[in-house]
């Protein structure tokens, strides 16, 4: 008799670590911008924490001023997003994305030199933050457009599944990088280590090469061109209905962000490195969201799936708002982190997903500009909301504010329907939109990086 010998643990464990046929991970130019997102995501983890930490603990910031801090990051996107919109479909995204990478590195490195130079100020703090949304507001679209050039487009979901891990990941090993930097070289200084990573990043991204084609016409006008962009998002039931709940939701979710900082460090009296210890469990639920995201999206659908991030995210600050000062508060604080990676990475990926399906290729530009400016007018509002009640009326206030905003959004939106509905991928329109007068209008060619 011939038996069959037990394949060696290594050997499963080799197998368990090989990527399957067919995973997005195993193409070339995809796997270069996936690490060029963890690396810049692990760096954008230690200005999470320690520019707000700067504020909070080197500068004393009130919740007022911690609001205006926020609010300033967000004013470029309602200011800029509908021009940059037109811009970036008449340019190549990549080389806008690149240059956002450097710049977005330039900038945060001010901080720590302004600290060692003595004028370091709230002020300072601001012009940072404007400058850092204004970035983001024209090199982030076009690293969402220049995904959906690597990317066809009914691997989306999977796709910003995959990028979501890869943020996770940052999410997990950069708060305990963060406090540990923030303990031995103080918050400011930190900074000079998410310059660098992000500066790597940008090094990647010159690695990529996607063929982008772009036929500007000689009749290109600004105005129309930005028309037809928002009348394109206006004329699309889903696109309005989700920029009006996600917005809501980022109303409600600045409201806790302005003060959350605050809570651990003045109510639970947590210190700059356990704040960021307390950050891992923000990773923690960002991983398994980002492992199961894609199979939840698949088995509930999009748009059920994004509806019930808005209630994990809302449960997570109402609890936070009633914790005590305690060891037990501080577990309500790291559940808190958690529930909202959850939830945050549940309505991203299908909000991504969902908005870039619906679009033809030559308005994407300004319908990713257009849905950001929709969905952070509210971001703006929803600081001040917190600043305000968090110095008024206390902390727990603005974060019970935001819990019971998220949680009566969630009813709201599954009551409404519409996004409800949305079981699987809807496809762009069929035909070309005459509109866009300069803009790309075939779809990438892709060659192997060099």
């Amino acid at each position: 008799m011939s038996s069959t010998r037990p394949t060696p643990w290594f050997d499963r464990l080799k197998q368990s670590l090989t990527l399957p046929p067919g995973d997005l991970l195993r193409d070339r130019i995809y796997r270069r911008l996936w690490t060029s997102i963890l690396i810049s995501s692990l760096g954008g983890q230690i200005t999470m924490l320690a520019l707000p930490l700067t504020a909070a603990l080197l500068l004393n910031a009130s919740p007022t001023q911690m609001g205006l801090l926020t609010a300033m990051e967000i004013a470029p996107f309602v200011l800029f997003s509908l021009p940059s919109g037109v811009w970036l479909d008449r340019v190549r995204k990549l080389p806008v994305y690149i240059w956002g990478e450097t710049c977005l590195a330039l900038v945060v490195a001010t901080v720590p030199v302004a600290a060692w130079m003595g004028w370091l100020s709230m002020t300072w703090l601001y012009v940072v933050g404007f400058v850092l949304g204004t970035v983001y507001t024209t090199a982030g679209s076009a690293a969402q457009i220049v995904l959906t050039q690597v990317v066809p487009r009914e691997r989306l979901v999977e796709a910003h599944a995959k990028n979501a891990l890869a943020s996770s990941g940052a999410e997990v090993a950069g708060p305990g990088l963060a406090g540990a930097l923030i303990k031995m070289l103080g918050a400011p200084m930190a900074l000079a280590v998410d310059a660098v990573l992000v500066l790597i990043s940008a090094l990647i991204l010159r690695g990529i090469k996607v063929q982008e084609q772009l036929r500007v016409q000689p009749d290109a006008d600004f105005w129309r061109d930005l028309k037809a962009g928002l009348r394109f998002v206006r004329d699309k039931r889903l696109l309005v209905s989700l920029a009006a709940a996600v917005g809501g939701w980022q109303l409600c979710h600045n409201a806790a962000l302005v003060v959350q900082i605050l809570f651990a460090t003045r109510t639970l009296g947590l210190s700059g490195q356990t704040v960021g210890l307390s950050y891992v469990a923000l990773g923690a639920g960002t991983v398994l969201a980002s492992v199961f995201g894609h199979r939840i999206s698949r088995r509930l659908g999009p748009g059920p799936s994004l509806i019930a991030g808005f209630g994990v995210c809302g449960l997570g600050w109402l609890l936070l708002s009633v914790a005590p000062a305690n060891a037990l508060g501080i577990a309500a604080f790291a559940f808190m982190l958690f529930t909202f990676g959850i939830g945050a990475v549940l309505i991203f990926i299908n909000f991504l997903s969902l908005r870039q399906a619906v679009t033809p290729a030559p308005l994407l530009g300004r319908m990713t500009s257009t849905m950001r400016w929709l969905i952070l007018l509210p971001a703006g509002p929803g600081a001040l909301i917190g600043g305000w009640l968090g110095e008024h009326l206390g902390l727990r206030a603005a974060l019970a504010f935001a819990g019971a905003g998220a949680v009566l959004l969630t009813a709201l939106v599954w009551r409404h329907g519409v996004i409800r509905a949305v079981r699987e991928l809807p496809s762009p329109e069929d035909a070309q939109p005459e509109s866009p007068a300069g803009h790309a209008d075939a779809g990438p060619a892709l060659q192997p990086s060099k």
